[in-house]
């Protein structure tokens, strides 16, 4: 059984799953980080591949940019191929000013003032929750392996926070409290689908641009020099 946006059949597909957004960063994980690896799925040139990490199956697809996107392939993932787990990979912006390029970032809350959750399920929900399990997972591989992690809540926007005309008016909407330390476009849409679902998900991000840095990551640095994020997922999913 395939779906009109993934061709891979039932059983192609591992219960742990490594997002990012790129198709190429999937390509290039696939590659360098996996055994044996199979493509699995290339409809619309969002590439999937199932391999093995160090003896563990797991597979690596792309999800595109933005939560319709994001929300149409985890969903798949999760309700016709059974995963059980999505790590999603990604880029963002960071929102502290401690925060270096690369710096490595793990959402626990997401806000978003997408009506995502109201048209999916009706729910007037603009906060989800990481699942815990996986944080916790994540956040003990990041110790064993000597990778400093700032874990917070993270906001995920509609648009790409660096064309906004007057960011500070979106700042001011954000919940009293929430004080977000980073900002990207399809967590949310992940984590709410997962917990509709009943399955799980988490969200690593790599710092690629800041208000309070001046240079900006080049598209080749976003696409192989977030390799320590990478290997943090991947070493996160052997205990999966």
């Amino acid at each position: 059984m395939s779906t009109p946006h993934n061709e891979a059949k039932v059983g192609d597909i591992a219960k742990v799953v490594i997002m990012p957004g790129d198709p190429l960063r999937a390509k290039y994980i696939a590659e360098e980080f996996l055994e044996n690896a199979r493509l699995v799925n290339k409809v619309r040139g969002m590439f999937a591949y199932t391999g093995t990490y160090q003896g563990k199956e797991i597979s690596v697809m792309a999800s595109g940019m933005g939560m319709p996107s994001m929300g149409i392939y985890c969903y798949e993932l999760y309700q016709v191929y059974g995963v059980e787990k999505i790590i999603r990979i990604g880029s963002c912006g960071g929102y502290l000013p401690d925060l270096k390029l690369f710096d490595i970032i793990l959402a626990e809350s997401v806000f978003s003032e997408s009506n995502y959750a109201l048209t999916l399920n009706n729910d007037d929900c603009h906060i989800v929750e990481a699942s815990q399990e996986l944080n916790d997972v994540i956040r003990k591989t990041a110790i064993e392996n000597h990778i400093d992690l700032t874990v917070g809540n993270t906001i995920c926007a509609d648009c790409f926070d660096l064309y906004m005309t007057d960011v500070d008016q979106f700042m001011a909407r954000i919940p009293d409290n929430f004080d977000p330390c980073g900002a990207e476009m399809e967590a949310f849409a992940l984590f709410y689908t997962a917990k509709l679902l009943g399955k799980q998900a988490a969200c690593l991000m790599s710092v690629v641009d800041s208000k309070y840095i001046q240079e900006v990551a080049t598209p080749e640095e976003r696409q192989t020099g977030l390799n320590k994020m990478i290997r943090l997922a991947l070493a996160s999913s052997l205990s999966l």
